[in-house]
């Protein structure tokens, strides 16, 4: 099928929600993909993080295989063993207690909320569920996550929404402060806030806030969905600022293109999900567990070196170009964002880099990669390269 079939007939049966690119992947290896045309492209967004491991792994697909064969689903009712060897890991590698699998990032997002909320409940009672998060957040698109999000162009169409949210600036205690009240429950945060532009937090502040946590017994809530399953050169961003947060929520990545995702809480928050009080069908489905099981098998302390060697080797490629519509770059690990300047949006640009091969995403005013973990040095610097050529 040609491109502009496969167009016309997704504009005919597909709802138009998505700003797609005129662009029809086809088949991908590691971070190189190619469209239905047969063009090359060097991939700076694994699927916005969730191909962690790029495209093609054999030990990834085999698992998915052997795994669809034997069992593909029988739900909560019963235990099955992919899972539960995944939520062992996941402990084990954090120090959290157990785990929650649900499908998706706002959906996990939505189950932390309602622990933290249903905490709060079972030792307060009712009047104590406002949940913090941060301006420029982003939490998910459910009408619930939608309201932690910390950005007014998220806040639109939808109304009503649901109530029990108020947001606070990043890096500043006193605006953390002026928002908080005895209906608190939970502070939420990103600690590299990912649509908002690639922002990591002050750790000084991260630490404060997990102090102020402790102190008023609200829940220090993370959400590593973007951030999560060596994004940022450790398995969870949470290990290198030195906190143990009540919950964290984890998705994208975690089994390397199939949806997955969940949260994990620490000793204090871990009976709170009592039978009945949370649920989903799909959480945990045996054939995405395998294939998390392999994503985390193949995240191992080396794979995770790498990935903060070649963040860095990354950004400094990218400012040694010194091209005049881009600035600075930041983040952490192979979760990166760059400064935009001069009178192109970071629209714009990643139009004009993906039409040259070299496919990118947005955030915020700037533009973001997050390209697979295993990305080579050869497929990195094709993609500066596509990057000179086309913004010089």
């Amino acid at each position: 099928m040609s491109f502009e079939e496969l167009k016309a007939r997704d504009h005919e049966y597909v709802m138009q929600s998505y700003g797609r690119f005129d662009v029809a992947i086809d088949h991908g290896k590691n971070a190189t993909l190619w469209d239905v045309e047969g063009k090359e492209y060097i991939d700076f967004t694994s699927g916005i993080g969730v191909c962690c491991l790029g495209y093609g792994n054999e030990d990834w697909s085999k698992a998915i295989y052997d795994q669809a064969l034997k069992l593909g689903h029988i739900s909560n009712l019963f235990y099955s063993e992919p899972y539960v060897n995944v939520a062992e890991t996941l402990c084990k590698r954090t120090g959290m207690s157990n785990v929650f699998f649900a499908n998706s990032g706002a959906e996990s997002n939505e189950g932390m909320i309602k622990l933290a909320r249903k905490y709060s409940f079972d030792k307060y009672g009712k009047g104590r569920g406002t949940v913090i998060t941060l301006n420029k957040s982003f939490h998910g698109r459910t009408i619930t996550t939608l309201a932690a999000t910390g950005q007014d162009v998220f806040h639109n169409y939808f109304f009503p929404f649901t109530e029990g949210f108020r947001h606070a600036d990043a890096n500043s205690m006193d605006s953390l402060e002026s928002v908080a009240g005895h209906d608190v429950c939970a502070v939420m945060m990103e600690l590299v806030q990912g649509e908002g532009g690639v922002l990591p937090l002050d750790v000084e502040f991260v630490h404060s806030v997990a102090k102020l946590c402790a102190e008023r017994d609200w829940l220090l809530l993370i959400d590593e969905v973007q951030t999560g399953v060596g994004r940022t050169g450790s398995l969870f961003a949470f290990q290198q600022y030195g906190i143990v947060p009540d919950v964290v929520s984890f998705a994208k990545g975690i089994a390397g293109g199939l949806p997955f995702g969940g949260i994990m809480a620490n000793a204090k928050c871990a009976g709170v999900f009592t039978p009945a009080t949370h649920a989903t069908t799909f959480g945990g489905n045996p054939i995405a567990a395998a294939a998390a099981g392999v994503v985390l098998e193949k995240l191992d302390e080396d794979l995770l070196a790498q990935v903060k060697e070649k963040g860095e080797y990354l950004r400094g490629q990218i400012e040694a170009l010194d091209l005049p519509c881009l600035g600075k770059t930041r983040g952490m690990g192979l979760m990166i964002g760059i400064e935009v300047k001069g009178d192109k949006t970071n629209k714009e640009l990643a139009a004009k880099l993906i039409a040259n091969g070299l496919l990118c995403l947005t955030a915020g005013p700037g533009l973001r990669l997050l390209p697979p973990l295993t990305i080579t040095k050869e497929e990195m610097d094709k993609g500066v390269a596509i990057m000179k050529a086309t913004l010089s």
